[in-house]
């Protein structure tokens, strides 16, 4: 069987962003079941809840049935009198599944704007318009917000470089959005006027 079917069988239906989200912080470091509660909730508290911590120990079972995690062997040097923590690392197709599961976001994210401006279309131009108003609100708004990596602070780089990158990402999506939201306000007076002219 070729690594593409293998691969789309592992991770065709995983949808949980958990389960996604988990992997990539053992792709990050070999971690055991307890260090990778604490490191989730670190790094996406404000953005993924958990619901109870055992929902870590139930992705990790899941990823491991996967194949896209496995448990790394128990040291020889461990201590016999104590139960070894079972330490995760990732597979080969754990890093291949979770590289083409963040290039599926891009199409997402597509999809999500086309549908968006389908649904503004359905509406009489003067309520296209209200929530266009109120899209540029909530932009300003989190334009004016504290980023992201002020609230974190961390001496580690891939935390700061993740700090960076999030406050970049989000920068520039707002711009992008402010940029659509004024074309969108000029397009649909224009047709406002243009409804106007012909009574």
């Amino acid at each position: 069987m070729n690594a593409g079917v293998t691969i789309e069988r592992s991770t065709g239906t995983m949808r949980s962003p958990i389960n996604w989200s988990l992997l990539g912080l053992v792709i990050q470091r070999s971690s055991y079941g307890y260090e990778l509660v604490q490191r989730f909730e670190r790094m996406y508290g404000e953005v993924l809840e958990l619901s109870s911590p055992s929902q870590i120990y139930t992705a990790l079972d899941i990823l491991e049935r996967r194949d896209l995690i496995e448990l790394l062997p128990v040291p020889a040097t461990a201590e016999p009198s104590r139960q070894p923590k079972p330490h995760y690392r990732v597979t080969p197709a754990g890093i291949t599944g979770y590289v083409d599961w963040l290039v599926s976001h891009v199409q997402d994210e597509q999809r999500r704007s086309r549908l968006f401006a389908q649904q503004i279309a359905a509406l009489p131009a003067r309520d296209a318009l209200t929530v266009i108003e109120r899209c540029e609100r909530q932009c300003l708004h989190a334009a004016t917000a504290a980023p992201a990596g002020k609230r974190r602070e961390s001496a580690d780089s891939v935390a700061h470089l993740t700090d960076r990158l999030i406050d970049e990402e989000e920068r520039l999506i707002i711009d992008a959005r402010l940029a659509w939201i004024e074309y969108a306000r000029r397009e649909l007076r224009a047709l406002l006027r243009q409804g106007t002219a012909k009574r």
